[in-house]
C-alpha cells in the first residue's frame, strides 16, 4: 500500500523496556517486529542508559520506523523514584528517536488502555487479549512490556489514521 506506515511503540523502561512495530494501513494494522531492550540491572545508571539508546538506536537503523509513539510519564504518589527513572529512560529513547530525525507522540497509559479496551483503567491480561485481538496474533504477545508497545503502537494507528479517528471527530 502507498499509504503505509511503520509505528516504533515503546513501553520505557530502565530493566526491560517493550518495543513493537506495526504497519499501518489504511484500514489494517498488522505485526512487523516486536521484543525487548533489557538493561542490566547491576550496571550503573549512565550504562545502562547508554545500553537503551544504543539498543533502542539499532531497532530504528534496522527497521527505519516513519515515527516513535512513546507512553507519557506518570507518577503515582507513592513512588516518585519510579517516574524520575522513566524520565531518564524516555530521554535517552526521545534523544534516539531525534538523531533519526523521527516524529515522536506521547501518550498517556489511560488513553492507550481506553483506546484498545474502552477501559482507562484495563489490566496487563486485558491489553495483551486486545493486542492479541487487533493483530490477529496466535497467541498472547510476552511479556507485558511487549504488548504495552505494541498496545502504544495500535493507540497511535487510532488516533492517527485508523478507524477510531472517524468517531474522535464528532466528539466534543
Amino acid at each position: 500500500m502507498a499509504n503505509e506506515t511503520l509505528v516504533l511503540g515503546i513501553d520505557p523502561a530502565l530493566g526491560t523496556t517493550g518495543y513493537g512495530i506495526v504497519r499501518c494501513g489504511v484500514n489494517a494494522v498488522t505485526l512487523v517486529d516486536a521484543g525487548f531492550v533489557r538493561c542490566s540491572r547491576n550496571d550503573t545508571l549512565e550504562r545502562r542508559l547508554d545500553e537503551l539508546h544504543r539498543g533502542i538506536t539499532e531497532i530504528i537503523a534496522e527497521h527505519k520506523p516513519h515515527c516513535l509513539a512513546i507512553e507519557e510519564i506518570y507518577s503515582h504518589y507513592d513512588r516518585p523514584t519510579t517516574a524520575i527513572l522513566m524520565g531518564h529512560a524516555r530521554g535517552v529513547i526521545l534523544l534516539a528517536a531525534a538523531q533519526a530525525g523521527l516524529e515522536v507522540s506521547s501518550y498517556a497509559a489511560t488513553k492507550v488502555k481506553k483506546t484498545l479496551t474502552s477501559n482507562g483503567r484495563a489490566s496487563k491480561s486485558q491489553i495483551q487479549f486486545a493486542v492479541k485481538h487487533q493483530l490477529n496474533l496466535p497467541s498472547l504477545p510476552e511479556p507485558a512490556d511487549v504488548a504495552d508497545a505494541l498496545a502504544i503502537a495500535i493507540c497511535h494507528y487510532h488516533s492517527t489514521q485508523g478507524p477510531a479517528r472517524l468517531f474522535n471527530r464528532n466528539v466534543s
